[in-house]
Order: C-alpha cells, then sequence, then structure tokens
C-alpha cells in the first residue's frame, strides 16, 4: 500500500503574526540603540558645546573633532552632532505607529522635518568629509559619501511621493530614508558586533581599509537596506514560509544590532558620558 507523506503545511496566521512580532522587537531594538545614542551626544558632545570647551572632544577619538584654529569646521561639526541627535529622535517619532494613527498632524510636520534635517545633515556630512578631509582612507571615505548620496536620494522620492498623495509608496521610501540616515549608527554598532563576535579587530586596520572595515563601511547600511526590502516582499507575499524565513531574518538582524548596541555603550558611549 503507498502511504504519501505530507508535512504540516505552515499556519498562514502564525507566520503573519511572527513577521509582525519581529518587526516589532527590529524596532525596541532600534529605540533602545538610537536613544543611548543621543544620550551620549548630550552627555558628551552637547555638555562641552555647553560648558564652552569643545577642545574638551579630544578626551574620545575622533577622525576630525576639534581643530584648533579651525572655527568653520568646529562650527559644522558641532552642528552636525547635534542634529544627529534631533534627527535620530525625529526618525523615532515618525516609526511609532500610535503617532501616525493618533496625531496625523504630527506626523506630517515631524516628517517634513525629518526630511528637510536629512537632507541638511547629509550636505553637511558631505562637506566634512571632502572639504574638511575627515575620513581615515578613501574607501572609507567613499563608503560614507555613497550613504549620504542615497540619504538625499531616499529623502527627495520620500517627499515627492507625499506630495503626489501616495502614501503607500511614501511610507516604503521613507522606511529606506530612516535606514541610510541610521548608516553611521549601524557602523558604530557593526564595528562592535564584529569585535566582539570575533574576539579583537579580524580583517581590520587603524584605517578602515582592511577587508572586514571594507564590507562593513558598505555592509552597515547596505545589509540592513536589503533586509528591509526583502520584509516588504514578505509582507506581500502570500506564502507563509516567506514570512516565516524573513522574520527569521529580522531576528538574526536585530540580535547582531543588540549586541552591536551592547558594545557601542560599554566601549564607546558610556565611558565618555
Amino acid at each position: 500500500m503507498d502511504v504519501t507523506h505530507h508535512r504540516p503545511a505552515l499556519d498562514a496566521g502564525f507566520a503573519r503574526r511572527l513577521l509582525h512580532w519581529s518587526s516589532r522587537v527590529f524596532f525596541l531594538t532600534v529605540l533602545a540603540g538610537q536613544l543611548a545614542f543621543v544620550a551620549f551626544i548630550l552627555g558628551f558632545f552637547v555638555r562641552h558645546i555647553l560648558a564652552g570647551n569643545i577642545a574638551g572632544w579630544s578626551e574620545k577619538r575622533l577622525i576630525t573633532g576639534y581643530v584648533a584654529g579651525d572655527d568653520t569646521g568646529n562650527t559644522m561639526f558641532a552642528i552636525h552632532v547635534c542634529g544627529a541627535a534631533l534627527l535620530t529622535l525625529s526618525g523615532l517619532i515618525q516609526l511609532i505607529p500610535a503617532i501616525r494613527q493618533r496625531a496625523p498632524r504630527l506626523h506630517r510636520w515631524n516628517g517634513r522635518a525629518f526630511i528637510a534635517m536629512a537632507i541638511l545633515m547629509s550636505l553637511g556630512g558631505l562637506w566634512l568629509t571632502w572639504v574638511r578631509g575627515s575620513y581615515l582612507s578613501l574607501v572609507a571615505g567613499f563608503a560614507v559619501s555613497l550613504n549620504g548620496i542615497l540619504i538625499l536620494v531616499f529623502a527627495i522620492l520620500a517627499l515627492v511621493y507625499a506630495l503626489k498623495r501616495d502614501f503607500v509608496a511614501h511610507s516604503r521610501w521613507a522606511m529606506r530614508t530612516f535606514i541610510v540616515v541610521s548608516g553611521v549608527w549601524f557602523l558604530r554598532l557593526s564595528l562592535m558586533a564584529w569585535l566582539i563576535i570575533n574576539g579583537g579587530p579580524v580583517g581590520m586596520n587603524g584605517k578602515m581599509s582592511g577587508p572586514a572595515d571594507i564590507f562593513l563601511d558598505y555592509g552597515s547600511y547596505l545589509i540592513p537596506l536589503a533586509i528591509l526590502e526583502v520584509y516588504f516582499l514578505a509582507k506581500r507575499s502570500n506564502l507563509p514560509w516567506v514570512k516565516a524565513g524573513t522574520a527569521m531574518l529580522v531576528l538574526v538582524g536585530s540580535l547582531l544590532m543588540a549586541v552591536g548596541v551592547f558594545g557601542a555603550m560599554s566601549i564607546l558611549w558610556l565611558p565618555h558620558m
């Protein structure tokens, strides 16, 4: 007698809920890590600015922080780091579903501010990189510049689709903008996660041009961007295994991000606050 064995089908409702909750885990991890980043900016950079002691930035190793006699560069750098705190908080507000649903006016105005700040911060970052010379190697300089260019392109597209009232496309471009705006933050986390997982600077050098450095320079924002695209596809898919597989991918990414947040907080941020 022939007996046909069938694997139990993956429940569609379970796969949908798993994808939903994986996105919540991702958001909570981002929320914790980015609030810690903002706290570091306030507790280190802004603290020294308010004390009238921007030379105190030299207490932390920076590519190009305080430079004696470079008033323009120091001012641009101060604006950039303070703007980073505002932009980070603005982006987090945009991701909170309750605000989108219950305070649509706040969501719209904060969204406009987020897009405007993203464009200005991108241009400021490009100036700091190529005019002030704030890069360790050309490959690292090109990586952060590509990140800046993507911010400009994605932010403008998010604005265009909002003006066209195509809110589905606008939402996707806004999410892409959030990912690339967080590129420098993702890079810090990627570096720390790599160091922790490998037990040291494997494939790295002091110029950010080693094989691991190059992978992280570009992958720190391109990989989260790719995961976001897979997530968009999974949400539209009717295949439960696609939703469940994507949920696993998002959860693994969130776990790696949590490792990076721990490393960044304990090594890069808390000791200087």
